[in-house]
């Protein structure tokens, strides 16, 4: 497979947290922080792809097939689950932040640190 898929990730990654160090909202850090999860699938990916792999159900395939690792998809699959679980939460606290402070400045927010 080569090395381009963890090129990419790293990529994805330092866009992601360059979002997130120079952003002014705390909307726009959300969005960054989804990102660099994002990056997380193409990392199952590129650890996960078998060349000339099977999916992995072994119903009719003959033995010493290749198969892609199911461990990988599951890891996947999770990662989507837990993302979507992180968003929600986070923006929860951004709305909550917003009518508490009125404002979604991070850096007016620390101002009312107690």
């Amino acid at each position: 497979m080569g090395i381009f898929p963890f090129l990419v990730v790293a990529w994805v990654v330092v866009v992601g947290l360059y979002g997130i160090v120079t952003s002014r909202d705390l909307i726009n850090q959300i969005v960054c922080l989804i990102v660099v999860q994002s990056s997380t699938y193409v990392l199952l990916l590129g650890v996960g792809y078998v060349t000339g792999g099977a999916a992995p159900y072994f119903f009719d395939i003959p033995l010493h097939t290749k198969a892609v690792d199911p461990v990988v998809q599951a890891l996947a699959l999770t990662d989507v689950v837990v993302e979507a679980a992180v968003t929600a939460l986070l923006l929860s606290f951004a709305i909550q932040a917003q009518k508490r402070f009125g404002t979604l400045d991070p850096h007016e927010l620390s101002e009312f640190k107690g």
